[in-house]
């Protein structure tokens, strides 16, 4: 019996066919085996073996991770990340069979972009997240620094201060990488003057709520002009999934091999047209134990090469820490 950890070698593809492949295998698992999924698509008049295209798969809500256990199969979970949410909100559950499986995984993401973590010292400004329990992207973080293997890597709370002194005293060759929730290294930029053109600067997770939202370009703008950088990084990733997608710079995210984005009009999300801006849906295939077809309530655009830009959040919808920046 094929079970989720049967997913396991699939998880970079590499082509397009080959990714369609498994993932209309991988929705047929989960058609059958995650109940949750199976009685949203049943509810839809969606019959599974009828679906022969990635377009015809049905997205799921992202919110019903707050109200249900998302899990194909039977299995204990290892670990349970929790999204972040102001008071009173409730918080998504995402339930993992292994942490070394998200580790290994996030690392490989990482290093296929950027290369060997050990040639970096890595420094993490997340503040919001490290307040809280159960945060992927610090568990995510926390992977990355021991990786690292430096004696100058680690999470800065508040500690401003020594986090400059740290980063200034990177001089053996390898860069440094400073990983920080968006309003930390805005406040950080405002309130030092300091020269990190020998450092990697990417941000992730928005304002949290701390400052005013502003567009991605402004707050690249600052931190490139006061933290002397000629460009600014960012992360994509939530609670809900195990990927991770990464800019370079210009606000576009790469998927990485076990990822695709698809747009979907935000008055019909159940159209298979293509759209260039809309909602974005994502199939995951390392979410084979939960579900790999999430909605996210995001909304985007993507350009002809399928690089995708994040530019903010469906009315209503709860504001979340995903490198989300209103526009």
């Amino acid at each position: 019996m094929e079970t989720f950890k049967s997913f396991t070698p699939d998880l970079y593809p590499t082509n397009d066919q080959a990714f369609e492949e498994i993932a209309l295998r991988l929705f047929h698992f989960q058609a059958e085996h995650n109940p949750v999924y199976k009685a949203y698509i049943a509810l839809l008049g969606v019959v599974p073996d009828q679906v022969r295209s990635l377009r015809e798969i049905p997205f799921l809500p992202i919110t019903l991770f707050k109200t249900h256990l998302v899990a194909a199969g039977h299995w204990a979970p290892e670990l349970t990340f929790l999204s972040s949410g102001t008071t009173g909100q409730s918080v998504s559950r995402h339930a993992i069979p292994s942490v070394s499986f998200y580790n290994q995984h996030s690392q490989k993401l990482f290093e296929d972009v950027f290369g060997p973590l050990e040639q970096y010292h890595v420094f993490c400004l997340l503040p919001s997240y490290l307040e809280r329990t159960g945060s992927s992207l610090v568990a995510m973080a926390s992977h990355f620094i021991t990786e690292s293997r430096s004696p100058l890597s680690g999470f800065f709370l508040n500690d401003l201060e020594r986090l400059i002194e740290k980063i200034e005293n990177v001089h053996d060759g390898r860069k440094g990488l400073l990983l920080g929730v968006t309003f930390a290294l805005v406040d950080l930029a405002e309130q030092f003057d300091v020269d990190l053109g020998r450092s990697m600067v990417m941000e992730t997770g928005g304002m949290k709520g701390r400052r005013p939202e502003i567009i991605r370009e402004e707050v690249h703008e600052i931190l490139m002009k006061n933290l002397r950088v000629d460009k600014v990084y960012s992360e994509y990733g939530m609670t809900e999934l195990m990927s991770q997608a990464y800019s370079m710079g210009s606000g576009l995210f790469r998927c990485p091999p076990s990822m695709r984005v698809f747009l979907k009009e935000i008055n019909d999300p159940f159209s298979t047209a293509e759209v260039t801006a809309g909602v974005i849906n994502i199939i995951d295939l390392a979410n084979a134990h939960s579900c790999a077809f999430i909605e996210t309530q995001d909304i985007g655009r993507m350009d002809h090469q399928g690089h995708f830009e994040v530019l903010g959040r469906i009315d209503a919808s709860d504001a979340r820490g995903c490198n989300l920046l209103v526009e």
